[in-house]
């Protein structure tokens, strides 16, 4: 990875990944800088961390060949109008802009930019995300494993196609909302049978995190470990029978089907952005909107 490292965007996951480099020992803090508007924000990131931040950024562009886009993406065409003219082949840009595609954030560039698509979840901000990864086609093979690097600092990784991050945001993005949920649920249960809602909470959180570890430490299947807890005619089965009846499975597996959908929507309705220089003969903004857009200036221009 080409140093520094530029961080845009010192929001919560922008202050998870300088946690996760540092305490990883992947870069010092003399190693990464960030650029962040809230003069807050910006100090409280300067003196937990002693990285420097950066005054604009446009500075942040000029001083890291290595960046990571970490803004809202409602707020990804103002900050990509403005450092879009200073971006150049020898920059590599990281976003973890939830479904914002890799062809939308081309189009604000003079020419193609070596890039990788991120979707971390907030796990992250404790070192225990899981974050998944799809290069562009300029990418190099290096620069995905800086990427990869980078990510595993704040958890796990695993690379993936573009066209299938909508299913990632859907499962693993949205993913910790759903487990949050099933606690609640869980607790609350307890707390109906007559359990205090601090007991009932603590043997729930932890019963979520051990079966979570207990997973990963054996590489067996879910369903094999379900049935060990089974007995015939016992508690277990009769509470996954009350559970199948309920049609908590199709529940969960519907809840990532929809947030995919909505993953999806998302990226489409994002519209090209309103750049001041043409694009290259082989750019993808000469697609079905760049077309539509031609076709209204030309109507524009039909006499009355």
């Amino acid at each position: 990875m080409k140093k520094p490292l530029g961080i845009i965007g010192g929001g919560n996951m922008g202050e998870a990944l300088i946690a996760g480099i540092t305490q990883s020992g992947l870069l010092s803090a003399a190693e990464i800088l960030f650029f962040e508007p809230r003069p807050d924000r910006r100090e409280y990131l300067r003196e937990k961390f002693q990285v420097s931040p950066a005054q604009t950024n446009k500075d942040l562009v000029i001083l890291a060949p290595t960046l990571i886009l970490a803004v809202k993406p409602q707020s990804v065409p103002e900050v990509l109008v403005e450092i879009g003219p200073l971006l150049n082949p020898h920059h590599l840009l990281i976003s973890i802009c939830a479904g914002v595609p890799l062809d939308y954030i081309q189009t604000f560039f003079h020419c193609p930019i070596r890039m990788v698509r991120a979707m971390p979840n907030t796990p992250a901000l404790i070192l225990k995300g899981a974050t998944a990864l799809a290069p562009s086609p300029e990418a190099r093979p290096e620069d995905l494993l800086a990427a990869e690097a980078i990510f595993k600092a704040v958890g796990i990784t695993a690379t993936v196609k573009e066209s299938q991050m909508d299913a990632v945001t859907g499962l693993s993005g949205s993913g910790p909302a759903y487990i949050f949920a099933v606690i609640e649920a869980l607790a609350a249960g307890g707390v109906k049978e007559g359990l205090s809602q601090d007991v009932a909470l603590n043997l729930t959180t932890q019963t979520v995190l051990g079966a979570a570890y207990l997973i990963q430490a054996t590489a067996k299947h879910p369903a094999t470990l379900r049935d060990q807890v089974c007995t015939p005619g016992g508690t277990t089965m009769a509470g996954l029978y009350a559970m199948e009846e309920g049609g908590f499975r199709l529940a969960l597996m519907n809840a990532v089907i929809a947030a995919t959908r909505r993953s999806k929507e998302l990226g489409e309705a994002l519209q090209r952005p309103p750049v001041s220089f043409p694009p290259p003969p082989s750019s993808k903004m000469d697609g079905p909107a760049s077309k539509r857009g031609q076709g209204r200036l030309k109507g524009a221009r039909k006499p009355h």
